[in-house]
């Protein structure tokens, strides 16, 4: 029997050239008196006369993976950031807070280490949208516009998760398939995350029980509480109004957060949210959209514009 080699390490190491080619470096940060750590991809040279722009990563590998479609692209544009969250990648903690507001807190004492001065532009992409949307709370002073991209942050416990959720039953059964420990699983979240997903054929079992070992394991229980915490006692009524220009990004197909979250989103946000919806695009907006993504943040960050006749589906 043929054994299957590492792809997942060997991937993972292409990647981190990709994000050094595209002219980031690697960075640690310690907080906390030690108890956290958090790793974050910074500019090699900063350009004062370029945006800042942080790319918050959702549930999955690690910042490297979810980003590196659209990394290239961006860099030239911006200083661009790429935090990895609590739990992924060389980002832990031993402190026992799972909330994203603890998440933003340790982004951004990171990024202030770093010595990112100024103000900053955000991207929170699913889980890292929860995280963006409470920096972007926390931190009204430095947090200049935002974009959210599927990320059901208008989550209400009592209504949703118990009907509806892509099809889980409830938050655990949630957790189990985005934290996907078998083949199986890990086909099914492939399936519901994408509008049209990969053969399923493409992807041996033996290629995907590697890419578990590498990226799933470590941390799973603690991912898992992060993932509960989000929505625990989640009220919609509770959820505060960010007062920074928002733009919100959604695939129309999505089948983990569901379009009307988003819906929720641009209503709740009212003048100063725009809502851009995707069509033929499911909740992996960033592996199957990444042109139209940053043609998007290109028009909202620079040019600080979107037409209003945008023909992907815009709703206004």
């Amino acid at each position: 029997m043929v054994k299957c080699i590492n792809f997942t390490a060997s991937r993972d190491w292409c990647l981190s050239r990709s994000f050094g080619s595209a002219g980031l470096k690697s960075t640690t940060t310690t907080l906390h008196d030690g108890d956290t750590s958090i790793h974050c991809w910074i500019p090699k040279t900063y350009k004062p006369n370029k945006p800042n722009l942080i790319l918050v990563h959702g549930i999955g590998a690690n910042a490297k993976w979810q980003w590196d479609p659209i990394i290239s692209r961006v860099t030239p544009l911006y200083n661009v950031y790429v935090p990895d969250l609590l739990f992924y990648g060389d980002s832990y903690t031993t402190r026992m807070d799972r909330t994203e507001q603890f998440q933003a807190e340790c982004v951004m004492r990171a990024l202030e280490h770093v010595g990112l001065t100024g103000k900053f532009n955000l991207v929170g992409l699913s889980y890292g949208g929860f995280v963006g949307y409470s920096m972007a709370v926390q931190f009204p002073e430095v947090v200049e516009r935002v974009v959210i991209i599927g990320s059901g942050v208008t989550l209400d416990s009592d209504i949703d998760v118990e009907e509806g959720l892509f099809s889980a039953n409830n938050i655990k059964d949630a957790a189990n398939i985005l934290l996907a420990q078998t083949p199986e699983k890990t086909r099914e979240l492939l399936k519901i995350s994408f509008y049209k997903p990969l053969n399923p054929k493409l992807a041996p079992s033996c290629l995907i029980k590697d890419f578990i070992e590498e990226m799933n394991i470590d941390y799973f229980e603690e991912k898992k509480e992060c993932i509960e915490a989000v929505q625990k006692d989640r009220k919609f009524s509770d959820l505060p109004k960010i007062t920074q220009p928002t733009l919100i990004i959604w695939g129309e197909n999505d089948a983990i957060f569901p379009l009307e979250l988003g819906n929720r989103l641009k209503s709740h946000l009212g003048d100063s949210a725009e809502l851009v919806v995707l069509k033929k695009t499911g909740h992996a907006i960033n592996m199957e959209q990444p042109k139209e993504l940053c043609r998007l943040f290109k028009m909202f960050f620079i040019d600080q514009s979107l037409p209003k006749d945008e023909n992907v589906g815009s709703n206004h």
